[in-house]
């Protein structure tokens, strides 16, 4: 198996290797490919995975933390510094061969460094009892793609915050994560994150592939795809949200607000709030397509359009649909 070497050491985000996958899935010589990742406090949700219901969008945009969707199913991660990434490409096959492959080459590696690990269910790996690696998996012509994580000093006040959706009631299709008990290797191994990586390498590789510049500014151009918003959030199947709030001088106001591809398709008030100044359906009107994001938002409303229900302003206004506080 080669290991797939960068020709810099530049901070790249998760994009970036997401599509690094699908460059070297299309365009690698060696059978079996494999390298591991690094990057900053980012979300990253599976294909099928509604983002209002599997992440805090708010907490992640007060905080830095990027949000970004991979091509592979399965749950919502959270990955920052304390965190190596995986990435596995090889030739197609059957899934469930794919995965057995890819979770037995990494527990005998993870063995080999003196990590006593074990394989749970079809693709997940554990330690002490406790989760330390989630793998996802996804097809290209005549290639397969497996990701997955391994934990090791996570900010698990972070990942518990961005991984837990604010408190609104939530309708519609989607697949949801299941939450389970993790474990960090760091407990396990005195080893260093860079350590890992090493050993990693070391146990699984036996040549390696070094990119050329040209090489990233093929990966760069298809990462755009990654980093556009129409893939974060078009993905996203139907789905309605609800937010209510009762708030001084305005009265209660319940949003029913439906979503396709990340925008607001429609939106209903209701309440015991008075109606202003402007008709109800022209703040409707004025919502319909936004994104459910502050920026967005305030862009829509610049009409004043808030003004249809009584003492209600627009920052107000976003606030409840965006459940800040």
């Amino acid at each position: 198996m080669d290991y797939i070497e960068l020709p810099d050491d530049t901070p790249r985000e998760a994009s970036f290797f997401l599509a690094m996958e699908e460059y070297v899935a299309r365009h690698a010589n060696a059978t079996d490919c494999f390298f591991t990742w690094q990057v900053g406090p980012s979300v990253i949700f599976g294909r099928n995975q509604v983002a209002e219901a599997e992440v805090n969008l708010d907490y992640c945009r007060s905080r830095g933390i990027a949000t970004f969707r991979r091509k592979s199913g399965g749950g919502c991660v959270y990955a920052d510094r304390g965190n190596v990434m995986m990435s596995y490409i090889t030739q197609g096959g059957p899934v469930g061969f794919t995965y057995n492959k890819y979770v037995s080459l990494v527990l005998l590696a993870l063995r080999r460094m003196g990590i006593e690990a074990a394989a749970s269910g079809r693709n997940d790996i554990v330690a002490g009892g406790g989760k330390v690696s989630g793998t996802a998996f996804y097809h290209l012509p005549g290639r397969n793609i497996v990701h997955g994580t391994l934990l090791y000093d996570t900010d698990t006040e972070n990942m518990a915050q961005a991984l837990t959706p604010p408190a609104a009631k939530l309708l519609g299709k989607g697949v949801r994560s299941v939450r389970q008990r993790i474990a960090l290797l760091k407990d396990f191994t005195p080893l260093s994150p860079g350590g890992l990586r090493a050993g990693l390498r070391r146990e699984l590789c036996q040549g390696s592939t070094r990119l050329a510049a040209a090489d990233v500014a093929a990966i760069e151009r298809i990462e755009a795809e990654y980093r556009s918003p129409e893939f974060i959030f078009g993905k996203n199947p139907p789905c309605t949200v609800v937010h209510s709030r009762r708030t001084e001088g305005v009265g209660s106001v319940e949003a029913r607000v439906s979503l396709h591809g990340g925008k607001i398709r429609g939106i209903s008030f209701t309440g015991d709030f008075l109606p202003g100044d402007v008709p109800i359906e022209r703040l409707a009107e004025a919502l319909r397509g936004a994104r459910l994001e502050p920026a967005s938002l305030n862009e829509a409303l610049r009409g004043g359009e808030a003004g249809a229900i009584r003492g209600m302003d627009a920052q107000t206004l976003i606030s409840l649909l965006t459940e800040q506080t």
